[in-house]
């Protein structure tokens, strides 16, 4: 009888992870082109923090084919480039995105560990693979964008300004951005993030070139932001200048910043605005 109820409880779990988790596939066919050096075992707690990520992966999340209508998104989970928040900025994501008929592929992206140009590597990657893949996956591949999570935010928004156009393009063509880290101004800079990239005494140069309000030009993608007023973790100057760029550049953009909240609340259900967040994503998603 124990053995049998067992049994049944795993094939409901294989059940359930096959309904949401469609495909996991490594990012990079052979090795990357720079080592993020980590040595130690990756890591993943039961919140799905993920730390000490060297293998970078694709999980896939595709919706019905009956409702596809030819979007994704690579999501990006945020953690101060220190570990990866897959949970409620990364699987909760592309559950929601599959119920708008939007593929979700989350991104595990590796952490810098001293060597700045890995995650925008496996950002960029990211990208160039779901559009190689785009007729398979029934996605059009002018509809790829990027979403982004604190670090994560910044990842995506160094991805939007600092792609490649040669061989298959790694040029989002959107990107959605929550509370993300953009400048590396020290005045407004998020000190782990800053670190954790660039180190405690960057260079004047990588300070320019990973502050993505400076990066910003007329192909830059439109953008969506959302943000809490009282976020004293990643100040909302990080998203007002990434807005002001962008319209300066002539660039659609949106911009809400919500009373209350924080940072950090994903995708969560207990955020006080969730169900205004996903409403005004789903409709700025529908008139790209």
């Amino acid at each position: 009888m124990k053995k049998r109820f067992f049994k049944t409880v795993f094939l409901l779990f294989v059940t359930l992870s096959v309904s949401y988790s469609q495909m996991t596939v490594k990012l990079w066919e052979n090795e990357p082109p720079t080592s993020n050096q980590l040595t130690a075992p990756e890591n993943i707690d039961a919140n799905y923090w993920i730390t000490n990520v060297s293998t970078p992966e694709l999980t896939i999340y595709l919706p019905e084919k009956s409702k596809a209508n030819g979007q994704a998104v690579v999501i990006c989970p945020g953690g101060g480039y220190s570990g990866l928040a897959s949970n409620h900025e990364g699987i909760m994501v592309a559950q929601w995105l599959n119920s708008q008929g939007i593929a979700g592929i989350v991104l595990k992206y590796r952490m810098p560990n001293g060597h700045k140009e890995v995650p925008l590597d496996d950002a960029e990657q990211a990208i160039r693979y779901v559009r190689s893949h785009a007729a398979e996956w029934n996605i059009r591949p002018d509809a790829i964008g990027i979403c982004g999570f604190s670090a994560g935010g910044h990842l995506a928004s160094t991805a939007s300004t600092h792609f490649s156009l040669e061989g298959v393009s790694s040029r989002p063509d959107f990107s959605i951005l929550f509370y993300p880290v953009v400048t590396m101004d020290p005045d407004v800079v998020h000190s782990g993030s800053k670190n954790n990239l660039i180190g405690t005494n960057p260079s004047l140069s990588d300070i320019h070139i990973f502050s993505n309000e400076k990066q910003v030009n007329s192909n830059t993608p439109p953008a969506i932001l959302f943000l809490s007023d009282d976020d004293l973790a990643v100040l909302p100057e990080n998203s007002i200048r990434y807005y002001q760029a962008l319209k300066a550049n002539n660039i659609k953009a949106s911009l809400h910043i919500f009373p209350v909240g924080g940072h950090g609340w994903g995708f969560r259900p207990d955020f006080a605005y969730n169900k205004q967040v996903l409403e005004l994503l789903a409709a700025w998603l529908k008139a790209l």
